[in-house]
This record gives structure tokens, C-alpha cells and sequence, in this order.
């Protein structure tokens, strides 16, 4: 089976000199692949001479030679510059007796060229580059059928290996190109960037890092980040940093690093994997940002927090106090006192369960869940109550804007579950759910297995204080029914209400 090249493109010296040193080939000169082909090439047609020859405009230049020291001839004395026009192999059975090469100084001289037989190098283009020839010193009449055949598959996986050489230096370029841009991207920017290999070597940090740290160029390589870390901080960052490698997790973590006066400032890290389409996790990235400023401001913001919050369970206190020493001067004022005294109470466990979750978390507002902030004030009844309270559905976090709202609609309802509801009988249940629909968060509270329910004949004052609570103050809705046996309550309240 004879390999076909492709058609020869005809083109001028100066294009077609143009796409060979696209190529690159200046140094690929005595490549072992190239060798390794001229050896078997030589051998394969019993010939003393076998060249991998590319035809420039002034000269052909061997890139690799067998039996042959001379590295390049003239343009004009080039047998191989007539064998690449062609779309099969040239032989010159005895160049003495062809007019194109009997008077060629190769053929009067040395190396005394008889026999020639080349296979064009064309790429897949058509673009002729050269020949990889074989030749001998004495007369030949041809080439066997199996010496042409394994010359042309010779001459492909010459051309295939140049096509390589250019994939490559053309990749190459473009990761150079694309690397000379992250750099230059990298250093703009305010934070401190670098890069690790897949096992996390660390290999690159941009000029922001080296300006930040004062340490010089490639100390901090390895391993050697770790160092800069506070010592307090060091085997903290080390277990995630070997975490993230191991299972391919983002990495994020607050620590000290050494700043170049000494100091030690908070810095934000993070990086993330860069994967190959198999998966595979080729580099990571990641970034240090200084959060020391911030992070002092929200320290002292905490202070303050916590030191008005202090005040504030004070004021509960005094209240709750004021409360009791005015209901024990004023014994009619016992019941009504007593109901103002707890849902005082109720407002500071409210207060103590927000505060509580301030620190280190938001210097402005405190968080918590409404099933926490539910349990809080029930907690004297599911002692009590045992199994007949029931609380299911999703939970939602809230802010201390819709806590004292909130506190107060379980409160009222609690009290009222255990003087005249649910609570008050062996009987009753109490069944609590929350679900998430839409743009808005619903509580439904259901008592059952209550006798003698009567429905109230006129809005009482905590019925009054709910819905001031939870219409005015949460836009929310409150819908009510009294079943035979208990009652059954809805609440619906936009979850923009409930959080910031």
C-alpha cells in the first residue's frame, strides 16, 4: 500500500519560508526522534546516507543525518527541493545521467551523489517543506516496493512529528501569553494572589504578596508560607489547607499574617481548584485579603454591643422589679401586674437568646432561629406537657428587629394554651408547624382535645397586643377559628420581615 501526500501548494519562496519557520525548526537539530528515523531510513534501503532535509530560501538545512557530517548545502545544489513538489517519492537512479544534477556539485564532489530517492515532507496544507532522502555513491535502478513504502510512512511521522513540534510551541505561546497577562492582572490588584501546583506546592505569589510580607522573591515558596502565619495560627491553617488538597473543598480561613513591620494583621484566604475535564484538580488559586481594619472595628463594635446589652438585661431587671414592688403595694393590681410582669420576662429571655449569638458574629444585629427562639419560651411547659407538645416544619433564622414581636405572640399564646387552652387540661395537644411558602414564612398553631371551647365574645388585650405585634410591626396576616375542640391559628409573615 503506497502512502499519498497531499498536492503540493504552489507558493512563493517567501510564503512558503514563512510557514517553515512557523515550525520553529532552528533547534531541533539532531532531535533523537529525527535521528532515529535517518537511521532506520538508511538502513531499511541498505543506503550510507539518510537525511530529514528542509529546504529554506538560501539554503536546505539537515535537521538530522545519517552517514553525513556536512549540516547544510546551497538552495541551488538541492535534490530535495525537487522532490517536495511531488506527490510521490523522487528517484534519481544515477544523478550523472539526469541533465537537472549531473553538472550539480554534489554529483562532481563529495559526498558523490549517484543514486536519490526522497518522499516529500508536505503538510497536511499542502505546503512543501523539505524531503527525508536516502542516497548512495554508486548507481541504483529503484527503490523496492517495501523500501518505497516504509520511506513514505517515514516521511509522515516526520511530518506528523513537525505538526506536533508546532502544536506545541504554538500551546506554548499562548500559556506564555496567557501567563504574562495573569501576571501582569494578578499584580493590580489589591489583594494577595498565588497559585500552588496539584499537591500544593506553592510556586507563585504576585508583587502584592512580596510588598505585604517584605519577604524577597521565592522564600515563601513550598512550604515556606506557613511561616509567616502566626504561631497561634499555623497548625489550624495547615489541617484545612491538608483538608482542601485531600478532598478538593474550597478553602477559606481568618488568620495573622506577619506584616513587613512585625506586626501581625487578620487576613481573609481563600482558594479554589482549577480541574482538567477528567476532573483532575490541575492548580489551585487563591487569594489573601487584609481584614485587619475591619476586623478591629467589628471588635470594638462587639464591645459596645455587648456592654449595651448588658444595660439592657439591667433595664429588664428594674422593670420586672418596679413591677413586682408595685403589684406588692397595690394587691388589686395583682393579676394584671403579674401578666405584665411576664411578658417583661419573656421580652428579656427573647433579648438574652439574640444577644447571646452577637459575638463574633455581627457587631450590629443579633441572629437566632425561630425553633430556638420558640423553645426559649416554652420551656416551662414542654417540662410539664411532656409528649402533647408537638413542633415540626422548617426552621428559619431571625433578627432581633422581629424577636420581641415574635416573643411576644408565643407568649400570649403559651399563656393562654395553659389558663384556658390545650395546656390546661391532661387532654389537650398542642401542635406547632412552620413552613416557607413563597415570599412568606407561616406558624400555625393548633390546639385540640380542649372542652367546653368558647369562642371570646371581645378582643382581649392580648389578642390586641399580638396583632399590634405581628400586623403592625411585621405586616404579617393572623387568621383565627375555633373547631369544637380547641383552636386552630394561622400566621403568615413575609420572610423579609423576619430577617434583614
Amino acid at each position: 500500500m503506497q502512502f499519498e501526500n497531499p498536492t503540493p501548494v504552489a507558493l512563493s519562496d517567501d510564503d512558503r519560508a514563512s510557514v517553515l519557520a512557523s515550525f520553529e525548526i532552528s533547534d531541533w537539530a539532531d532531535d533523537p526522534r529525527l535521528k532515529a528515523i535517518t537511521d532506520f531510513a538508511a538502513t531499511l534501503c541498505n543506503t550510507p546516507v539518510a537525511l530529514v532535509s528542509f529546504v529554506e530560501t538560501r539554503r536546505q538545512w539537515f535537521a538530522a543525518r545519517t552517514g553525513l557530517d556536512t549540516t547544510e548545502t546551497p538552495r541551488e545544489l538541492s535534490f530535495c527541493a525537487h522532490a517536495m513538489m511531488g506527490t510521490d517519492i523522487m528517484v534519481v537512479p544515477d544523478a550523472t545521467h539526469d541533465a537537472r544534477f549531473r553538472n550539480n556539485a554534489l554529483v562532481i564532489g563529495e559526498p558523490n551523489i549517484r543514486f536519490y530517492a526522497g518522499a516529500p515532507l508536505v503538510t497536511e496544507a499542502g505546503i512543501p517543506l523539505g524531503a527525508l532522502c536516502v542516497i548512495d555513491s554508486k548507481p541504483r535502478a529503484d527503490l523496492s516496493d517495501m523500501q518505497r513504502q516504509g520511506l513514505s510512512v517515514l516521511a509522515a511521522n516526520v511530518v506528523s512529528l513537525l505538526s506536533m513540534r508546532r502544536d506545541n510551541v504554538q500551546a506554548t505561546r499562548v500559556l506564555d501569553e496567557t501567563e504574562a497577562r495573569f501576571r501582569v492582572l494578578a499584580d493590580a490588584m489589591p489583594q494577595m494572589v498565588w497559585s500552588t501546583r496539584p499537591d500544593g506546592y506553592h510556586d507563585y505569589y504576585n508583587a502584592r504578596w512580596y510588598e505585604f510580607t517584605g519577604m524577597p522573591a521565592g522564600t515563601t515558596d513550598g512550604e515556606g508560607w506557613n511561616d509567616m502565619f502566626h504561631p497561634d495560627d499555623q497548625e489550624r491553617a495547615w489541617t484545612l489547607w491538608r483538608h482542601s488538597l485531600q478532598t478538593g473543598d474550597p478553602y477559606e480561613i481568618e488568620y495573622r499574617l506577619r506584616h513587613r513591620s512585625g506586626q501581625y494583621r487578620w487576613t481573609l484566604g481563600r482558594a479554589l481548584p482549577i480541574r482538567l475535564e477528567d476532573g483532575k484538580i490541575a492548580r489551585w488559586f487563591g487569594t489573601c485579603t487584609d481584614i485587619h481594619d475591619s476586623k478591629m472595628l467589628q471588635h470594638q463594635a462587639e464591645i459596645v454591643s455587648q456592654e449595651l446589652s448588658h444595660r439592657i438585661k439591667n433595664i429588664f431587671s428594674i422593670i420586672s422589679g418596679l413591677i413586682s414592688l408595685t403589684v406588692r403595694s397595690h394587691p388589686g393590681m395583682a393579676e394584671g401586674g403579674e401578666a405584665l410582669r411576664s411578658r417583661v420576662l419573656a421580652l428579656g429571655r427573647a433579648h438574652n437568646l439574640i444577644s447571646s449569638g452577637t459575638h463574633l458574629k455581627s457587631a450590629v444585629a443579633g441572629y437566632t432561629s425561630l425553633r430556638s427562639l420558640l423553645d426559649e419560651l416554652l420551656a416551662p411547659y414542654l417540662e410539664t406537657a411532656g409528649g402533647r407538645i408537638q413542633i415540626n416544619g422548617e426552621d428559619l433564622r431571625v433578627d432581633d428587629r422581629s424577636a420581641t414581636p415574635l416573643a411576644l405572640l408565643f407568649h400570649e399564646l403559651a399563656t393562654n394554651a395553659a389558663k384556658y387552652g390545650a395546656l390546661s387540661q391532661e387532654e389537650g395537644s398542642l401542635a406547632i408547624g412552620f413552613q416557607q411558602q413563597g415570599e412568606n414564612f407561616a406558624i400555625t398553631w393548633r390546639e385540640s382535645g380542649v372542652q367546653g371551647v368558647q369562642p371570646p365574645r371581645a378582643e382581649g388585650f392580648g389578642s390586641k397586643l399580638v396583632d399590634l405585634s405581628i400586623v403592625r410591626q411585621l405586616d404579617g396576616v393572623i387568621e383565627r377559628a375555633w373547631p369544637s375542640d380547641g383552636l386552630d391559628m394561622r400566621v403568615s409573615i413575609p420572610v423579609t420581615s423576619l430577617i434583614r
